[in-house]
């Protein structure tokens, strides 16, 4: 009887430490980009699309740091705290998956329009 307390015991602390880190947040590399359809680029001249390149490749860092160091933290604070910081406070996967869509419909429309 003992013995499958023990095994119970250790699966269920098994379960509860994989549902922890399956939510903990994504890294940036992990986090796929959501679909936009590069048509919204293909009136802007090469120098615009460039432009705007340059600016979404900002903004996709920016939120790929941010979420980097929600993933950083939930790392610490599960070890600690045994709940994920970002289920508490949210994190940027959906602003990552954006701008990583955008900037794969910026360069799809380069490509279609020869700007390179």
């Amino acid at each position: 009887m003992n013995n499958i307390y023990i095994a119970l015991k250790s699966f269920s602390l098994m379960f509860l430490s994989l549902c922890l880190i399956a939510s903990c947040a994504s890294r940036p590399s992990a986090i796929k980009a959501s679909f936009v359809s590069d048509e919204v680029y293909m009136d802007y001249s090469c120098l615009q699309l460039s432009s705007e390149l340059s600016e979404a490749n900002e903004s996709l860092q920016k939120f790929s740091k941010l979420q980097e160091s929600k993933a950083n933290t939930d790392a610490a604070t599960v070890l600690f705290a045994v709940v994920p910081a970002s289920s508490l406070t949210g994190d940027y996967a959906k602003e990552v998956s954006t701008w990583k869509g955008i900037v794969q419909a910026i360069n799809s429309a380069q490509n279609k329009l020869k700007c390179k």
